[in-house]
């Protein structure tokens, strides 16, 4: 299990997750008390002692299951030895087995770890062997199948594999010195050969591991991702935010449009159609007001989450022509409005900006969700009414402080809605100093908006006429 931790380690830190060997050695002994029976609590062991950060969680998620779900995969029927292939098919006579294992056991000494590992059936030193070849080589360069191809035979001849045909060799030779008929030699150098194509398969396999072990931070973002980490991938995120939003804002103002006609106005259709003889050849129908509600956004702007907030609001600025009014409320610890600052601010983007940049609150404070809650009780209560949808943008992380859900609870019931929009995945909400399944009992709707994908979700329940 040591090994397998150090490896997790290495290929999050590969994928750009800051990993201490303290760090490690936290995760070895949560393992090792969780122990490995229970898949679920060893998971959610090694990802609290090994990831600080909810945006690599996705990635951590993903090496996790490529690296425990797939090391069996990796050395399969490695367990299987030169003995057991012999023994299984009934290839040789007793006696003739004796002589193979006596062999075998006589050149051991002699042999490379990597010949002795598949011809005794020994998948765990194979294991050993790969991944310490492995952290030898530079896989960055993986891109395609061919290149894994190369890796994997360059993986095998780091781990000893240029040693395998002389070992294979010096076998047939002892055991051809022994006595061993030309037939049965035939035998077991075929079921050599086999052996140690497997060793080759393992590698070819422990390199595409490598590969998308090493590609996951990039799968993730291609998925949407809404925590990118360099300029060029925080510049894509918005543009495809952007887009996003003007796509959902043009749907839904046809959809509004379709809908304004309303309902058919039986009385104004008769008296329209009363020189016809009351036969209704015009329909007339009573027109809908369109009823934009007003939005109140409560935004942590902390610095756990301040660049996916950011995202957050830049979406809902670009949308904000479907809302008659969006009041903006910051907070960290402290509590204040930035509506007057944003309001003559025609750039969606520049207004998103003014937003997280917050300079009505101190950044360098911890956050606390109850104390911002109760002073927006206390100062802005009555900015809420009945045509008022309410928007948390936040981790729900708390500090450990009093989480005042009473002014949830006090916000649902004046509210039309209560949603709560939050950055971090759902298995993480209720971990630590995080509130949020106290916070989502008062809450119309919570979800987690961590992709493109969950954006575009939660938009059905901020937008008018839902």
């Amino acid at each position: 299990m040591d090994a397998l931790v150090s490896e997790l380690a290495r290929l999050l830190r590969a994928n750009g997750v800051r990993v201490s060997p303290a760090e490690v050695a936290d995760a070895v002994a949560a393992g090792a008390l969780v122990g490995v029976e229970d898949r679920g609590a060893f998971k959610a062991a090694l990802r609290a002692t090994l990831v600080k950060r909810a945006a690599d969680v996705p990635v951590f998620e993903a090496l996790f299951d490529l690296l425990f779900s797939g090391m069996g995969r990796l050395v399969a029927g490695a367990e299987r030895g030169l003995l057991a292939e012999l023994e299984e098919q009934g290839l040789l006579e007793p006696d003739d087995l004796e002589m193979v294992a006596w062999t075998l056991g006589e050149l051991a000494s002699a042999m490379s770890p990597l010949a002795l590992a598949a011809l005794q059936g020994d998948p765990a030193l194979l294991a050993r062997l790969l991944r310490a070849a492995a952290q030898q080589l530079d896989f960055a360069a993986l891109a395609s199948a061919g290149a894994t191809g190369f890796q994997g035979r360059r993986l095998l001849a780091a781990a000893g594999g240029a040693a395998l045909p002389a070992d294979a060799a010096a076998l047939e030779q002892a055991l051809r010195a022994r006595g061993l008929d030309a037939a049965k030699l035939q035998l077991v150098s075929e079921r050599v050969a086999g052996v140690l194509r497997r060793v080759e398969d393992a590698a070819r396999r422990w390199a595409e591991l490598e590969a998308g072990a090493r590609s996951v931070r990039r799968a993730e973002q291609g998925r949407g991702g809404l925590a990118p980490i360099s300029r060029d991938e925080i510049a894509r995120t918005e543009r495809a935010v952007k887009r996003l939003a003007e796509r959902l804002k043009s749907r839904l103002v046809r959809r509004d449009r379709s809908r304004r006609r309303g309902v058919l106005a039986v009385r104004r259709t008769l008296r329209r159609n009363l020189g016809l003889g009351g036969f209704p050849a015009q329909v007339v129908f009573r027109r809908r007001r369109p009823q934009r509600p007003d939005v109140v956004v409560l935004c942590d702007v902390s610095e756990s989450v301040r660049h996916v907030t950011r995202l957050m609001l830049l979406f809902l600025y670009t949308m904000q022509s479907l809302f008659s009014r969006v009041r903006t409320f910051v907070f960290v610890a402290d509590l204040a409005e930035v509506t007057a600052q944003l309001r003559a601010e025609r750039e969606p983007a520049r207004a998103a900006d003014l937003a997280v940049a917050a300079r009505a609150v101190s950044l360098a404070a911890n956050s606390n969700y109850g104390r911002a809650l109760r002073t927006f009780h206390r100062d802005a209560l009555p900015a809420v009414t009945r045509r008022t949808t309410v928007l948390v943008i936040g981790d729900g992380r708390n500090n450990y402080n009093p989480p005042e859900a009473w002014v949830l609870e006090e916000l649902r019931r004046r509210a039309r809605r209560v949603l709560w929009m939050c950055p971090e995945p759902r298995h993480l909400w209720g971990t630590g100093d995080s509130e949020l399944p106290l916070y989502a009992a008062h809450c119309d709707r919570v979800a987690p908006v961590t992709t493109l994908a969950e954006l575009e979700g939660i938009a059905d329940a901020l937008v008018p006429g839902r």
